[in-house]
């Protein structure tokens, strides 16, 4: 398990620094689109895993297009394709409605709610990446996410004794939180001494914590979300870690806080 989770980062981190740093934007783009067209397709087989193709295909059409729009850099456009995402299932289910439908509204919950978990905060990437050293920022935010993660995986098994939420997560303890908590903070100063960001220290390390916070928030609602549905892995896809969503799960509540603290630190 060990073993299988450290070649996996082994093999992944160097791509990742590759795609992020010095890659071909349009590379870096269509991973990100992936990744999420992936997260979406576990995220249906554990909530709704009789979704119709149909619909499937259609969300993950107009994910497309949304992640389009976000190159682009079309705020306004994005708006609009929202509210198909929910408006084109009800009118499916709608229409089918009678036939074998008993659980339209909460297969509706589900199809419109992936996008947003999953699709929306991907998509913040790219534009992180078009803001100023935007891609040094997404170095940073993974630094301190995965710390974040490793920090309290570790901290948990060698020192954890007191369970933090064991209806969601029998194996989180609060030990293994603060850990993570630690070891994010200390990956966030270790990583601005070596890139310059132009911060201040008190704000690096504030949005450390918040992006630590953030990620085993992510990581919690991912275990309930599994829970659930007596699902114990999104996939199979990345040895020693499960599928996509469990490794991005956390990743996707920190996304949004780097987002907007770049935004806030342009104003």
């Amino acid at each position: 398990m060990h073993l299988k989770r450290w070649l996996t980062g082994i093999i992944a981190v160097p791509i990742l620094i590759l795609l992020i740093g010095p890659g071909p934007r349009w590379a870096f783009y269509t991973i990100v689109y992936l990744v999420s067209l992936v997260g979406l397709m576990e995220f249906y087989k554990i909530t709704a895993p009789e979704l119709p193709r149909i619909l499937q295909v259609s969300i993950y059409t107009l994910t497309l297009l949304i992640y389009f729009l976000f190159k682009k850099g079309s705020l306004f456009l994005v708006l609009g394709v929202f509210p198909f995402l929910a408006f084109f299932p009800m009118v499916f289910f709608m229409l089918t409605f009678g036939r074998s439908q008993n659980g339209a509204s909460k297969n509706l919950g589900s199809v419109v709610m992936g996008p947003v978990y999953i699709t929306l905060p991907l998509a913040l990437l790219l534009w992180i990446d078009r803001a100023p050293s935007g891609n040094l920022w997404i170095f940073f935010m993974l630094a301190v996410v995965f710390a974040s993660d490793t920090g309290a995986f570790y901290f948990g098994k060698l020192f954890g004794s007191h369970k933090m939420y064991k209806a969601v997560s029998p194996g989180k303890t609060w030990e293994g939180a603060v850990g993570g908590l630690v070891s994010s903070v200390t990956a966030s100063f270790v990583f601005s001494r070596l890139v310059e960001l132009n911060q201040r220290d008190i704000s690096i390390v504030l949005l450390a914590v918040c992006l630590s916070l953030a990620e085993q928030c992510g990581d919690l609602t991912e275990s309930m979300i599994k829970r659930s549905h007596g699902v114990k892995d999104s996939g199979r896809i990345l040895p020693g870690h499960g599928g996509i969503l469990d490794r991005i799960d956390g990743l996707l509540f920190a996304i949004p806080i780097i987002y907007g603290y770049l935004w806030l630190s342009m104003k």
